[in-house]
């Protein structure tokens, strides 16, 4: 009896069932099951961001078809032009106090524009860490480089050229006309011809808004599910349209200017 006791007790130590498998594993080179890292929820996703790079983006375009049928006034003269600015600074009196809406407004494009940014920087830098080495079998697309440096050069050029755009329609702090002109002698005094430099930039800038707004809405369509093979050249279409009547609308102003038509 104490034999059978002791040769029992010197047995090997018998494995529970649920430890079989990860043991198996373990036998078979297999690295061990580990929790699955959080997620972050759905802002940490990648779809999460992409979605809010399509409803931020949705609030910048509003704001650009607002903002250029505004400018658009200046060809109805001095008092049309200066009457839109201050409606702008007016807007819901008696209501709310003078410049309320305004700077709510701003309010929101400024948070618009900082998620905007804060969800391609995000992108960008996961599409890196998931492909830290490019594929040696095959080069990337010219497609898909063209729309990197637009997206991201041409980011870099629309935020220099809103700063700059402040300063000279806005603040009037590089304006001939400085603050104390009115929205309409600040257009056409910054846009004279003397300032062919600043028209310039504008236009390049601009262009660079296009060329960025038409990937972003094309990107927008793919995330909201509603690219299909069906409607992929329509869409594609409509990318264009958009983007091209935005930067002909806030073109003709300055253009306009500069060749006496507005004065």
């Amino acid at each position: 009896m104490t034999a059978t006791i002791e040769r029992g007790s010197a047995t090997a130590p018998v494995i529970p069932p649920e430890d079989v498998p990860a043991k198996k594993a373990k036998a078979a080179g297999a690295p061990a099951r580990t929790a699955p890292p959080r997620s972050g929820g759905f802002l940490g996703s990648s779809s999460g961001k992409k979605a809010v790079m399509a409803v931020t983006g949705a609030v910048l375009v509003l704001f650009l078809v607002g903002h250029m049928a505004g400018n658009l006034k200046s060809f109805f003269g001095a008092e049309s032009f200066n009457a839109y600015a201050d409606f702008l600074r007016t807007m819901g009196e008696p209501i709310f106090p003078r410049r309320v809406l305004l700077s709510l407004v701003e309010v929101v494009l400024v948070v618009a524009v900082g998620l905007h940014m804060w969800a391609a920087v995000s992108l960008a830098r996961r599409a890196g860490r998931a492909r830290p080495v490019g594929y040696a079998a095959r080069r990337r697309s010219r497609a898909s480089g063209y729309a990197t440096h637009v997206m991201r050069w041409g980011g870099v050029t629309i935020l220099l050229f809103v700063i700059w755009h402040l300063l000279d329609l806005t603040f009037g702090a590089v304006n001939p006309a400085g603050w104390d002109g009115t929205p309409y002698e600040r257009l056409v005094q910054g846009f004279d011809p003397s300032r062919w430099w600043v028209t310039v930039f504008y236009a390049v800038a601009l262009v660079m808004v296009g060329l960025h707004l038409r990937h972003g809405l094309w990107s927008a369509f793919q995330t909201l599910g509603l690219a299909s093979s069906r409607s992929y050249r329509p869409l594609r279409g409509v990318a264009t349209l958009v983007s091209a009547v935005l930067v002909l609308g806030f073109l003709a102003v300055p253009l306009a200017v500069a060749a006496g038509v507005i004065k």
